[in-house]
C-alpha cells in the first residue's frame, strides 16, 4: 500500500478514536529547553493536528507539513479557529518550507513513515542554528492487562503488515544514525483511553495495518473484537493504556 494514502479511508475513525497528546508532554520539552512560547514548530507528518494542538496550546507558531489530502484537511478543520497554523502540502522529504526558518521538527506518530536519510538532510535545511527535532509516540501497551494482551492477539492474527510498519520496529540505533550517539534523549509519560464496544471498533479500524471496514475479513475481526471486549469490560468500557515517548535532539 502506497504509504501516502494508508490513512485515506480511515480519516474519521482517526479523528474520533486516536489518542490526543498529554499537555505534559508540552511541559517537559520546556523544561529541556527544547521549546518555548512564540516558536516556530514545523510539524512533519501533522495528519489530522492532533500533535500541531499540542504545540498551538503552547504558544508556538505551526506549519503542519502532511502529504495526505483527506488527513490534511481534517487537520485544517480541526484547527481552522487559530491563526498561528497553517499547513502544507508536501512531504518530510521535501516540506518546501524555507531554509534556516524553524525552530523546531517534530513529528507526532509519524517517524517511522519517513525516509530517514532524506528527513535528516531536509531537517539540517530548513532548522535554525540550535534548532531541535522531536520525535513523539503514543505508544500502546501491549501486555500490561490481559485485555491489551488479547487486543495484540487480534492485530498480530488478523493486521495486514502489523509486524512490517509498527512503530516499535524504530529502535535506538536509528536515532543514533539521526542524531548521533549520546546526542539524543527521551521522556515518557502516562496516556489512557476508556472505550465503549463502538469506540473500541472504530479505534480498531483507525489503524491502517488492519483490514477496512468494507474488507470481507472485518467481520470476523469485529466479532473476535466483540468477545474480547464482552469478557474484559468493567461496567461497559475497556482502557488502552500508553506510554506517550518523546525523542529529542538537536542535529
Amino acid at each position: 500500500m502506497d504509504k501516502l494514502q494508508r490513512f485515506s479511508n480511515r480519516v474519521e475513525n482517526y479523528v474520533r478514536f486516536r489518542p490526543r497528546y498529554p499537555e505534559t508532554v508540552a511541559g517537559e520539552l520546556r523544561k529541556a529547553g527544547v521549546l518555548s512560547e512564540g516558536m516556530t514548530v514545523a510539524d512533519i507528518g501533522s495528519g489530522t493536528g492532533f500533535s500541531a494542538e499540542l504545540f498551538l496550546d503552547a504558544g508556538c507558531r505551526v506549519i503542519g507539513v502532511e502529504p495526505n489530502k483527506e488527513m490534511r484537511e481534517a487537520g485544517d478543520k480541526l484547527l481552522s479557529g487559530n491563526p498561528r497554523f497553517s499547513s502544507a502540502d508536501a512531504t518530510a522529504e521535501a516540506t518546501g518550507l524555507d531554509a534556516h526558518s524553524i525552530d523546531l521538527v517534530a513529528a507526532g506518530q509519524a517517524f517511522h513513515w519517513f525516509d530517514r536519510e532524506k528527513f535528516k538532510t531536509e531537517c539540517r535545511r530548513i532548522l535554525r542554528p540550535g534548532g531541535n527535532i522531536a520525535l513523539i509516540w503514543n505508544d500502546r501497551q501491549t501486555d500490561s492487562t490481559d485485555f491489551l494482551k488479547a487486543y495484540e492477539d487480534l492485530l498480530k492474527m488478523c493486521g495486514t503488515d502489523y509486524k512490517d510498519v509498527n512503530h516499535k520496529n524504530v529502535a535506538d540505533e536509528v536515532f543514533d544514525a539521526l542524531w548521533g550517539k549520546g546526542n539524543w534523549k527521551s521522556f515518557s509519560v502516562p496516556n489512557h483511553q476508556d472505550f465503549n464496544f463502538e469506540g473500541l471498533k472504530g479505534r480498531l479500524f483507525s489503524s491502517s495495518y488492519v483490514p477496512a471496514e468494507d474488507h470481507p475479513d472485518s467481520k470476523f475481526m469485529t466479532d473476535v473484537l466483540k468477545k474480547i471486549f464482552l469478557r474484559y469490560q468493567e461496567n461497559g468500557t475497556v482502557r488502552f493504556q500508553y506510554d506517550t515517548t518523546v525523542f529529542y535532539g538537536a542535529l
